[in-house]
């Protein structure tokens, strides 16, 4: 599932990203024709996702010369989160995801978010990915 749509900039500590699958009737994450606002979370980690697999490809030097495998990252943890708004699939407007890479280490990192729409911020927090080790699958 690929919620997002482009990255319009990105450098070695923040991508900003622009989604406007919250307005999709058929969005996965839609619920009872809603889409929570907590889903702003999976927008942010998806963007930080793509965030780390652009810096990968650039640390092989920015060409594929063998198959790419990004690493895999789970979404340990949730802070400082606010919502200002109840339901995303009522925003008319594109979603601005930014992502800003607090911290980094071979283990995990630590990023700061927002979601805005028209320069309205409908969400911000942070999130603390936990990467896997290379060569397993947990």
């Amino acid at each position: 599932m690929c919620l997002l749509d482009a990255v319009s900039a990105w450098d070695e500590q923040q991508i900003h990203c622009i989604a406007r699958s919250h307005l999709s009737a058929d969005n996965p994450l839609r619920q009872g024709g809603r889409l929570d606002a907590l889903t702003a979370i999976e927008y942010a980690g998806q963007a930080m996702a793509i965030h780390g697999s652009l810096l990968q490809l650039k640390a092989q030097g920015g060409a594929e010369t063998e198959p790419f495998a990004p690493a895999q990252g789970y979404l340990a943890g949730v802070n400082q989160c606010t919502l200002y708004c109840e339901d995303l699939s009522q925003i008319e407007e594109a979603l601005e995801i930014l992502c800003q890479r607090l911290m980094a280490d071979s283990k995990g990192q630590l990023y700061g978010f927002e979601v805005k729409a028209a320069g309205r911020l409908l969400a911000c927090g942070r999130v603390t990915v936990i990467l896997a080790s290379p060569g397993t699958d947990d």
